[in-house]
């Protein structure tokens, strides 16, 4: 399936990844439609101001209304459902939100793709539904485990979509990102935390340094997106889309503090530990199904990526509020 000149829908488009996704799928020659949360300022998120925006058509909604969701992926023949909630520690203290939200949203759009006929659904997962690693590479076939409520919803969400490929025939290919990072994130990830207090401050606060992870820029894992919306053979599969590479979060603040170039602390911030028995101790992504079934490898490397994102993040730090543990 070529997405030159296929109309298509990505939810959560004015989000970190999907704003990515959505610039991108305009330059392959789809006809976009943006489904962005509802505010009553009027914004569009990461979509304000884009160099391509004039060539988006724009809808402001809110995935857990069903009746919205229908609406906006009217007409459509392929659907990137990226609309999430997505930080870990803020699903401690609202969980029912984000059932709301990753459950019942991905519910909506399931429901809207089965009525309207729609040909390709590009569900979002997380590596985070694995908890932490048993054995490593973490292929598709690792156990699954809840040990946040956003691990639990997000595997809720990824399990209904398995549902509507297994029941309905609904065409799902979902997409289980490991550590995406780059431009336009926010400080409720790892490295744009890490990279603004290294701008700004001299010692930069962590949590957890021991963890293991693996990290993979975003253009990567856009990458993935449109070669899955292309594959026959990923339809009713289940995708790993990382850099099948780990590091500690310690190493990558040294890491970092190198690129940035200023002599900065690395501290524990015992606030952004996570509760023991909650904490993803290491993700570490066997990518061997996204070679074999989408032709796809990363293709910017962490050290690379680390680049490009502090350069980003030093002509926009008005825009983050770097002292401020984000949840």
């Amino acid at each position: 399936m070529s997405l030159k000149n296929q109309r298509v829908l990505v939810t959560g488009a004015g989000g970190f990844i999907g704003s990515h996704l959505t610039e991108q799928l305009v330059k392959e020659g789809a006809n976009v439609r943006a489904l962005v949360h509802y505010n009553s300022a009027g914004t569009h998120g990461w979509l304000d101001g884009s160099s391509v925006g004039d060539e988006i058509e724009v809808i402001a909604g809110d995935i857990c209304d069903r009746d919205r969701v229908h609406t906006a992926m009217l007409g459509v023949s392929v659907v990137f459902h990226l609309a999430a909630l997505i930080g870990i520690p803020y699903s401690y203290h609202a969980p029912t939100s984000y059932v709301r939200t990753n459950i019942e949203g991905t519910l909506n759009v399931l429901q809207a793709a089965r009525e309207l006929g729609v040909e390709r659904i590009i569900h979002t997962s997380t590596s985070e539904v694995y908890g932490t690693a048993r054995y490593v590479p973490m292929d598709e076939g690792h156990p699954l485990q809840g040990q946040s409520p956003y691990s639990a919803s997000k595997i809720g969400a990824d399990k209904i979509a398995e549902s509507f490929y297994l029941s309905f025939g609904v065409p799902v290919v979902t997409l289980r990102p490991f550590n995406t990072f780059g431009p336009r994130q926010s400080t409720r990830a790892v490295i744009p935390t890490i990279v603004t207090q290294c701008l700004t401050a001299d010692a930069v606060n962590l949590g957890n340094l021991d963890a293991k992870r693996d990290l993979n820029y975003v253009s990567n894992t856009v990458d993935g997106y449109v070669l899955a919306a292309s594959s026959a053979e990923a339809v009713g599969k289940t995708i790993n889309l990382g850099s099948n590479r780990e590091i500690t979060i310690g190493s990558l603040a040294e890491l970092i503090i190198k690129q940035v170039g200023r002599p900065v602390a690395v501290k524990v911030d015992e606030q952004r530990v996570r509760p023991p028995a909650s904490e993803v101790e290491r993700l570490y992504a066997d990518n061997t199904l996204a070679k074999t079934l989408l032709n796809w490898e990363p293709r910017v490397s962490l050290e690379d990526g680390v680049g490009h994102t502090i350069d980003w993040l030093r002509e926009h730090l008005e825009r983050y509020k770097a002292d401020v543990y984000a949840i």
